[in-house]
């Protein structure tokens, strides 16, 4: 018997699709990248037309190791990495650290991880795509370049622990631009004016609208509280009449299935996930989730598309499903494209992100997901669903009210047939306004005269939904780099979360300053597009990588030499707080350390006292004392919840976990079972006795105790199952 070796990624992945291949092949997975640029350096040989400098990813020793094993022992090896330029890159240098042929046909790759598409794929191999890696080595080449050059620079002029980055750089730049808008806007007065009409004890709000003149309707703006009053002097106080009623009817469209943006922008506004979070969550349902009575299955296609195209058999089964449970009336077959303009941007390997199988209704596997998987998969189930579906129509109701001339207007709409939004069930602002039976010339008793002061407003700060919207029509990163180019600026403090909105920090308009001042030929987003287009030739193999490095370090190294000997250092200021040092009385400043920001004494070094920083928000005082230097222990929410952490930080770094216990008794010594988490934050379940008691599983323990040898059971997979690893016992 044949014995095939497939590689993929992740661990979850290797689990879901090693089900469908069966006995003739082993399914291992790489745990992402296993080769990379060296972190502690450049690792690009500018001299030798920028050849990069691969080396091993520190800790996948044990990885590669296996992988060469199973390799070794396998007659064919495959690479089933993610379908797109960064997947072809891993497969490539797998490809090289396994010493596989690369003009042989090692590579499969499918858009779903379905027993169907995993079958078709390992039947049909092909090369690795050497123009895909290039393009992947271009923007990896081209980003290190940018980063590792200026980053320095910044942390030399500024502070240390800054960056800068090709994208991340264009993307704060955008937010700052903004907030120059909003600091710039100078606010003008307007007024509004409204009646509230009343008929059959039903309220109605007619608002101005402005004037009739030669039997032509003009459309006045109320610039002044004089104006106001002038109009409400020539209105009739106690009755207006209906002076037009105009009855319309309007069809409103599904939208697409999603792609990676849009999913990002609606889960962002729908769900209030942020575009990482999406993109996590978004992974485990493409990967597999454990289904009851079927194992793990990929819930969704391949999450990182630019393109609206559905497969035909993914048209087929949900024409059929729409058909199976509703009216034939519902149905509507869809093809969407985009723009002229946004078409020599897709990237059209890959469908939009639709569920795999459209039978599986996310109610019915609610049980199955987390709350997060359950809300996500929900919204992309039914986008896809209804993007198939009928127009959704409308009849809209018109009123034109007339005293003395002077016009005003209101509107109410009647949903007559919900088509889409039947599935796609999310609040858009069309809500049912149904108006009371009115005919033209009758007269509506006036209940309240309502004018209002108003001032324009700025444009609003960006979210995380409308950056991501703003990056893709400019042409700014692709879907795989929106996440964590946000989470970079966040991370780095350059902007902070206000109310949902990206507020840029003094420290975001200083770097971006130093940027336009020094890099603007570079950092702007006409380049930062252009960059993308020309990587997008890369990949389809019409202009080579290393032309398109050299094209562009030629300019860059000329604007990296003034910015080294131009650039002026900056003084950062620390901030002030309103705590008294305890030893000499001065206001003590706010600095940064290794574990985050702590109060220091500004006469350092004459007098070294410092404190941590108390967020009321985060940090709560306790009446526990610290085992190590006798302060007390202060309660703060972290990473994976609530810990404890000494008050005499950073003197005192002593952290304990606060356990959280469940109802089981440990199987050495009795104590009760509690959660824990590791460095790496990964869930596992220790004694409370510990120290005095090492017991610890990776998989939640049960009172049960195997039928077969008496064993401990644990909760693996939705099934109690025997630690004995003799033992094959498990049970539901």
């Amino acid at each position: 018997m044949k014995n095939n070796l497939v590689i993929v990624e992740s661990p979850a992945k290797a689990k879901t699709i090693g089900k469908f291949l069966g006995k003739k092949y082993t399914v291992k997975a790489s745990v992402g990248h296993v080769r990379d640029l060296p972190k502690s350096k450049l690792g690009i040989d500018i001299e030798n037309k920028f050849e990069p400098n691969y080396i091993t990813i520190r800790g996948k020793g044990d990885v590669i190791k296996e992988l060469k094993k199973e390799a070794k022992k396998a007659d064919k090896v495959f690479l089933a990495t993610d379908p797109d330029r960064e997947g072809e890159a891993i497969s490539w240098h797998l490809a090289n650290i396994l010493k596989l042929d690369e003009e042989s046909t090692l590579r499969i790759e499918f858009n779903e991880i379905t027993k169907e598409a995993v079958t078709k794929a390992s039947k049909n191999p092909r090369k690795i795509n050497i123009d895909l890696v290039d393009a992947q080595q271009a923007r990896r080449i081209l980003d290190r370049l940018v980063g590792y050059n200026i980053s320095p620079l910044l942390w030399k002029k500024i502070e240390k622990g800054l960056s800068a980055g090709r994208v991340q750089s264009v993307a704060l730049k955008i937010i700052i631009d903004r907030e120059r808008e909003i600091n710039d806007f100078k606010s003008e007065e307007y007024w509004t004016l409204d009646l509230e009409l009343s008929k059959l004890r039903k309220k109605i709000i007619a608002k101005y609208y402005g004037f009739l003149e030669n039997d032509k309707i003009k459309k006045v703006k109320i610039n002044n509280e004089d104006e106001v009053n002038a109009i409400i002097n020539s209105i009739d106080k106690e009755k207006i009449s209906v002076y037009k009623i105009d009855r319309t009817k309007k069809r409103t469209k599904p939208n697409p299935p999603f792609t990676t943006s849009s999913l990002q922008q609606e889960a962002n506004r729908k769900l209030n996930f942020t575009a990482k979070k999406t993109m996590m969550v978004a992974q485990q349902l493409y990967e597999g989730i454990n289904i009851k009575g079927e194992g793990s299955v990929g819930l969704v296609t391949y999450i990182r598309t630019d393109s609206f195209r559905l497969s035909d058999e993914a048209m087929s089964n949900v024409k059929d499903y729409i058909l199976s449970n509703f009216d034939e009336k519902y149905y509507s077959s869809r093809t969407y494209t985009k723009s002229k303009k946004a078409e020599t941007k897709v990237q059209d390997a890959h469908e939009a992100i639709r569920p795999t199988y459209v039978l599986k209704d996310p109610d019915k596997i609610k049980n199955d997901l987390t709350a997060d998987q359950y809300k996500l998969y929900n919204l992309i189930w039914r986008r896809f669903v209804s993007s198939q579906m009928a127009d959704a129509e409308f009849d809209i109701t018109s009123i034109t009210f007339n005293s003395n001339n002077n016009i005003f207007k209101t509107s109410g709409s009647i949903l007559k047939f919900d088509g889409y939004k039947r599935i796609y069930k999310y609040s858009d602002g069309s809500d049912d306004k149904v108006l009371p039976d009115i005919v033209e010339q009758e007269e509506l008793d006036i209940k309240k005269i309502d004018p209002v002061q108003h001032f324009t407003q700025p444009p609003a700060r960006y979210t995380e939904a409308t950056l991501i919207k703003t990056m893709e029509v400019l042409g700014i990163g692709r879907p795989s780099t929106y996440a964590p180019t946000i989470t970079t600026i966040s991370n780095r403090e350059y902007v902070v979360k206000d109310k949902g909105s990206l507020l840029p920090t003094d420290m975001g308009f200083l770097v971006t300053e130093m940027m336009e001042k020094y890099f603007s030929t570079i950092i702007n987003e006409k380049f930062t597009a252009q960059m993308e287009n020309n990587l997008d030739e890369v990949a389809s193999g019409k202009i080579g990588w290393r032309d398109v490095i050299i094209d562009f370090y030629k300019d860059f190294k000329v604007y990296l030499d003034v910015a080294e000997k131009e650039m002026e250092k900056i003084e950062i200021k620390d901030e002030v707080s309103d705590v008294k040092c305890d030893n000499c009385g001065e206001f003590m400043v706010v600095k940064k350390g290794r574990y985050g920001k702590f109060l220091a004494c500004p006469n350092y070094p004459e007098c070294k006292n410092t404190k941590p920083l108390k967020d009321k928000e985060t940090v709560e005082e306790t009446d526990i004392d610290c085992e190590k230097c006798g302060a007390k222990m202060l309660k703060r929410k972290g990473r994976y919840g609530e810990f404890l952490a000494c008050s005499n930080y950073p003197k005192c770094k002593n952290t304990k976990q606060i356990l959280k216990e469940i109802d089981v008794k440990c199987p050495l010594c009795g104590n009760k079972i509690a959660i824990k988490y590791s460095k790496a934050g990964r869930r596992f379940f220790g004694c409370s006795n510990y120290p005095d008691c090492n017991y610890l599983s990776w998989y939640e323990p049960t009172e049960q105790k195997c039928e077969n040898c008496g064993s401990q059971m644990v909760m693996k997979n939705n099934k109690a199952t025997c630690t004995n690893k003799k033992c094959e016992m498990s049970k539901a």
